[in-house]
């Protein structure tokens, strides 16, 4: 089958759900009901493409399909940050309250981050990518620590806060950040579709790419902060969704077997909506909300994993 007949088959199931999401059981209720399944669709749909878009292009850089962006600590880092907050300031204080305060102040911390991190290790010469992802795992390892001392301390009622926000959640979503963060992942797309021919050569490795013309280290320092900024909107709008990229991106490998990033990532975010937004029906419907879909996606997604690796060391 052609890649262009999947995608389009891919589309309509997309749809499917997307639709059956939004209209079921909706009993008339359509002034109050169908707003605000609109806004939760939005963001699921924003969420996947900015998980599918970061994972596709953070493995192309690394030459790994077993690895993903979260991997630079970035999740570590956003609940870190929301522990401190509610340790040091409490949960009705304005960055906890005001969702708007939160999300900028999340997204900001996490892009600050990722820049001192580039800046630091490619400021101090000609680091391997690997290198990069120790330090990565390291401070990602080190900010989980300190937020588990904290949570230790810290008052039983405001802990529950701090589990809210560690977990992903699509259920209390702010009209207002969705468009904010519809804003910042649409410039980000502008941005990477100009690099999609060179993330193709860049995918043959670093000597190919350097003799065919690519300026590899700036590229790979573009595309590890335009993943890095996707990541942290993603995470700062729902909260750390860890091994999702993996399935998505894995999936869409598997299904178009093309080196072409415009069709990769296309198709791993249609993946993601239909995951999501599919989930998500799962959850309320099925479920009646007795469990979460971050608890599904990373229970599948860790077993995914667990799969990847021992795929990996049999052909090794």
């Amino acid at each position: 089958m052609r890649n262009r007949n999947k995608m389009l088959i891919l589309s309509v199931a997309a749809l499917i759900f997307c639709g059956l999401y939004l209209f079921q059981d909706l009993n008339g209720s359509y002034d109050y009901a169908l707003p605000r399944r609109g806004i939760k669709v939005v963001a699921m749909a924003l969420t996947g493409v900015a998980i599918a878009y970061s994972t596709v292009i953070f493995q192309t850089i690394t030459h790994n399909r077993i690895l993903t962006p979260s991997i630079m600590g970035l999740d570590s880092l956003y609940i870190l940050l929301q522990t401190v907050l509610i340790f040091f300031l409490g949960s009705t204080h304005v960055t906890i309250v005001n969702k708007q305060v939160n999300f900028m102040l999340s997204v900001g911390a996490m892009v600050v981050f990722a820049l001192l991190l580039y800046q630091f290790l490619f400021k101090a010469g000609k680091r391997p990518i690997y290198f990069l992802l120790l330090v990565g795992i390291i401070v990602g390892t080190f900010f989980q620590s300190i937020s588990t001392f904290l949570q230790v301390l810290i008052d039983p009622n405001e802990f529950l806060r701090v589990q809210d926000k560690s977990f992903a959640s699509f259920n209390n979503i702010n009209g207002d950040l969705v468009w904010w963060a519809l804003g910042i992942l649409v410039i980000a797309l502008i941005i990477g579709w100009r690099k999609f021919n060179e993330m193709d050569v860049l995918s043959l490795g670093r000597d190919t790419a350097i003799n065919l013309g690519v300026d590899h280290d700036k590229i790979v320092k573009t595309m590890l902060i335009l993943s890095s900024v996707l990541i942290a909107v993603s995470t700062a709008l729902v909260g750390p969704i860890t091994f999702f990229g993996l399935i998505v991106a894995n999936l869409s490998y598997q299904f178009f077997k093309t080196y072409k990033h415009s069709i990769l990532i296309a198709g791993a975010s249609v993946m993601s909506i239909i995951a999501l937004v599919g989930g998500q029906w799962v959850v309320e419907r099925v479920f009646t909300f007795s469990t979460t879909l971050s608890v599904i996606i990373n229970f599948v997604g860790g077993a995914y994993f667990i799969y990847l690796l021992l795929k990996e060391s049999r052909s090794a």
